[in-house]
């Protein structure tokens, strides 16, 4: 990780990239009763398969998943509600949405969301994080490391 460098950018196609695998990996089935007997057919059309085939996406690779797992990790070095922040946007959630879900504005909501993201980079470009330094000036260190 050492020859890459981090931009917050980055960090972000990395969140969306793992929501997408984690969304993909099977479901957990529980082992338990099942039953041999065929489905109950309801009508007709059913009966010969007159609708609209259901597609699958395809499960994730094994490399992937481990982006995806070393990625999880990174989360773990952001404040509770910033790691929140940064995951529903991931995830798609619209902004409205995230800021009701955390309780903030939407001008605080993406400004921890963009803190979120230059955290990561500057722990992942192997710069320590400065101490007593406001959001914005840690969001200045990261955007001037990129060039």
């Amino acid at each position: 990780m050492a020859d890459k460098c981090w931009t917050p950018s980055l960090v972000e196609d990395r969140l969306v990239e793992a929501v997408s695998v984690l969304q993909r990996l099977p479901e957990e089935r529980v082992q338990g009763y099942f039953s041999a007997w065929p489905e109950i057919v309801r009508n007709f059309w059913d009966a010969y398969g007159m609708h609209d085939p259901v597609l699958k996406r395809p499960w994730p690779s094994p490399a992937s998943i481990d982006r995806m797992d070393e990625t999880l990790q990174w989360l773990q070095w952001l404040e509770p509600d910033v790691a929140k922040i940064c995951w529903f946007r991931a995830a798609g959630d619209r902004w409205k949405s995230i800021c009701g879900r955390v309780g903030l504005q939407r001008t605080a909501v993406h400004q921890r969301h963009l803190f979120g993201h230059c955290v990561i980079a500057l722990r992942l470009n192997g710069r320590r994080l400065p101490r007593n330094c406001s959001r914005q000036k840690v969001i200045a260190i990261a955007r001037s490391a990129k060039a």
